[in-house]
């Protein structure tokens, strides 16, 4: 579809700048939209990478407050490292910047100022929560309570995060505001809304009969959200971190932050090519794709396009190739539980094996349903493929070349048919591969592009050059001939995929890359947010007009991809390096020893949470009722397990009164030595029932913490046994 357009914008979800990038956002987002980039640009496409950060909404504000610093200072600090994290994996996007940006604070004010004079929006006057004692009113993360469906005592007034339930501040048993502790109060305030349910009509139009191509996923949230009905969305929030609304009146409020981010790829556009970015986001001839996961799928393909329709000038997306989530060891990843791996640590963790995790999550991406990153899978992906096959086959093809042709690449002194079908076999390969990238199945593409290793790895395992040497060395190099051109289509069809190991393969054939050009240069006076020179890894383009230089006589492209003379006869290899290498249980096990700790500790937490936690106030009872319990102090006269239980003590008590039997579920907290001699409070008068075939006569007092631990309630000082207590 990309070869009606004359050029295409592609733009990557805005990180969210209140932690690293993890391979989450990874899977789901930034190295599907790489693959594509490079791939369309080595066909020689005009293509536009944008991205950045997103800088404002509560959760940056509240971390902020719980450090003791600005959300400035928070989001410059995650803002660095995340822009690091993509150069470093190879990421290389035209422009990288933020929506703290002045240029973005001008245009989101124009964009939302364009709707609000053409008469877009509506205005509401709702009930909010406000904080009495902070004097603000709360965002609904601000506010936490218990969760109703799991009891979760530190769940959000939009989300419980233990059970993944969506929440409303109102669904929140005992809400409190995160800034006081304080119970919030609901206040009348006034905000602007985008009407969706006016679009409802032309959306459905415009997707679920204009865009049938798009991915299952995607199209079927799409009309589920159109067939329960669109309701207005607000623009606005009160708050003081974000975008100021820029009319009379609303003062204290900002856009809200699913307006403006969407705006920063505009922005981020503007900002870059100053002089020509309309055409970017106004001509026909451009197609726009947007890379998101699939919690953004509502955003991107219902609510930002209607953005643009309200302000009449703009594109719409042409598609929207939304992932799934990928868990981490059979569990959600999660930012707040610091259960994820960050791109940032794997980088130092992992030097030079950016291509592993590039490989090993899309081999995995959840493309159209959740799907799960284990180390046990990566290291077996690493292993058993990169290094047994495709890192294989390169090795031994110019290993035996270096034996027993000095380096060089041998002619094709005698052919056979086997060789010939052999190098035929890849273009059939080679046209699924682009099948599957022109339609955004990476994970097939990438298949394929595999096969071409298997190819190779097949050919030279059943030819075997190595037992051939012996007896026809004519017949030896028209192997290795063969083999070779296999190795020159692999250092193509993998560029997009694994760009470090392309590179160091290319240096190995000692041929270069035609990888077309980027945009990086910008137009006019650059800003802090240009990529400096040399600010790449893995960036094998050249700026716009310029022509590529390779330091090799021999430069390929991906129009080269399934030739058969790439490698010209007596063209001397480059030394030999093992593109891959094993991957240790070591290494990986001290992951997962990572990840063990960090579940540790979050269950730690959990744990102190819980036990903080209060039980509300029963119902009103008669002081004739509680008269009626006959509560006294006895002592632990003897103290057994109760057989074939964990948690029963049978006790022998002397109550002053009687000597009795009581059993009791304490032995999760008290062993029968413990108890024995030890005072304690019962209640005297409850009617005996029989436990495990045990007549039990009373119950203990016990005090019992939000986290289910229990302890005796016993006098301050030794009494008479029978004391009352009341």
């Amino acid at each position: 579809m990309e070869e009606k357009n004359r050029r295409t914008l592609v733009t990557c979800a805005l990180p969210y700048a209140n932690g690293p990038v993890h391979i989450g956002h990874l899977a789901g987002v930034y190295i599907p939209a790489d693959i594509y980039v490079r791939y369309l640009r080595m066909k020689g496409k005009d293509v536009l990478f944008i991205c950045g950060s997103d800088e404002h909404g509560v959760p940056i504000t509240i971390k902020a407050k719980k450090q003791g610093v600005s959300p400035q200072d928070v989001v410059d600090k995650y803002h660095s490292i995340i822009k690091d994290s993509f150069t470093g994996l190879g990421i290389n996007f035209d422009i990288y910047s933020r929506t703290s940006s002045k240029i973005h604070n001008e245009n989101a004010s124009a964009f939302f100022k364009k709707l609000y004079d053409d008469g877009k929006f509506i205005t509401k006057e709702t009930e909010q929560y406000y904080d009495t004692e902070a004097k603000t009113f709360l965002a609904d993360r601000y506010i936490v309570g218990t969760c109703p469906r799991c009891g979760n005592p530190g769940a959000y007034g939009d989300q419980c995060e233990k059970c993944g339930s969506t929440l409303s501040p109102e669904e929140l048993l005992d809400p409190k505001s995160a800034l006081s502790g304080s119970a919030p109060i609901k206040v009348k305030t006034k905000h602007w809304y985008l009407p969706l349910d006016q679009y409802e009509g032309w959306l459905r139009e415009w997707i679920l009969q204009g865009h049938k191509e798009w991915r299952s996923n995607v199209y079927g949230q799409c009309k589920s959200w159109l067939d329960g009905g669109l309701q207005p969305r607000a623009v606005s929030r009160d708050l003081d971190w974000g975008v100021p609304v820029p009319v009379e009146g609303a003062e204290g409020k900002v856009l809200y932050v699913w307006f403006d981010a969407p705006i920063g790829y505009i922005s981020n556009t503007k900002e870059l090519l100053p002089d020509s970015w309309e055409k970017w986001w106004k001509d026909p001839e451009t197609r726009l794709i947007h890379f998101i996961g699939k919690d953004n799928i509502v955003f991107h393909c219902i609510v930002f396009p209607s953005m643009l329709k309200a302000e009449g000038s703009y594109i719409l997306p042409d598609n929207v190739p939304a992932n799934e989530f990928l868990n981490l060891e059979g569990d959600k990843i999660s930012t707040s539980r610091n259960w994820a791996v960050w791109l940032n640590e794997y980088l130092e963790d992992f030097k030079g094996q950016e291509d592993v995790l590039r490989y090993v999550l899309c081999a995995t991406a959840p493309e159209t349903k959740d799907n799960d990153f284990t180390w046990k899978d990566f290291q077996q992906r690493n292993n058993s493929e990169l290094v047994a096959i495709f890192g294989n086959f390169v090795n031994r093809a110019v290993v035996l070349t270096q034996k027993y042709f000095g380096g060089k690449v041998p002619a094709n002194a005698k052919p056979e048919s086997i060789d010939t079908e052999t190098l035929q076999s890849i273009l059939p390969v080679r046209k699924a591969l682009e099948g599957y990238i022109d339609t955004f199945h990476f994970r097939e593409a990438l298949k394929e592009a595999m096969n071409i290793a298997r190819i190779g790895n097949k050919y030279i395992s059943d030819t075997e050059p190595w037992k051939v040497a012996k007896t026809d060395m004519d017949r030896c190099a028209s192997i290795l001939y063969t083999s070779l051109q296999i190795c020159a289509d692999l250092a193509i069809a993998f560029e997009p995929f694994l760009p470090f190991s392309c590179e160091k393969l290319r240096s190995i054939l000692r041929i270069g890359l035609s990888a077309g050009f980027d945009h990086r240069k910008g137009e006019g006076d650059p800003t802090v947010n240009f990529f400096r020179q040399g600010e790449s890894r893995a960036l094998h383009t050249v700026g716009e007009g310029e022509t590529p230089v390779s330091e090799y006589p021999i430069s390929v492209s991906w129009d080269d991809l399934g030739r058969t003379d790439l490698l010209t006869p007596g063209y001397a290899l480059g030394e030999a390096e093992l593109l891959f290498s094993k991957i240790e249980d070591s290494v990986v096990g001290a992951q997962i020893e990572k990840l063990k700790a960090s579940k540790k500790a979050n269950e730690k937490a959990a744990a102190a949470a819980a036990a903080k936690v209060v039980e509300p106030q029963k119902p009103e009872v008669s002081f004739d009722d509680f008269a009626k319990m006959d509560i006294r102090t006895a002592t632990v006269l003897e103290a057994s397990r109760v057989p074939k239980t964990d948690k029963l003590l049978c006790l022998k008590i002397d109550t002053g009164i009687d000597k009795r039997t009581i059993v009791s579920g304490i032995a999760e907290y008290y062993t029968p030595e413990q108890m024995v001699g030890k005072q304690i409070c019962i209640l005297a008068n409850l009617a005996p029932r029989k436990i495990r075939g045990i007549e039990s006569q009373g119950m203990i007092l016990m005090a019992k913490q939000g986290d289910g631990k229990m302890r005796i309630v016993s006098p301050e000082e030794v009494l008479t046994n029978g004391s009352q207590i009341g």
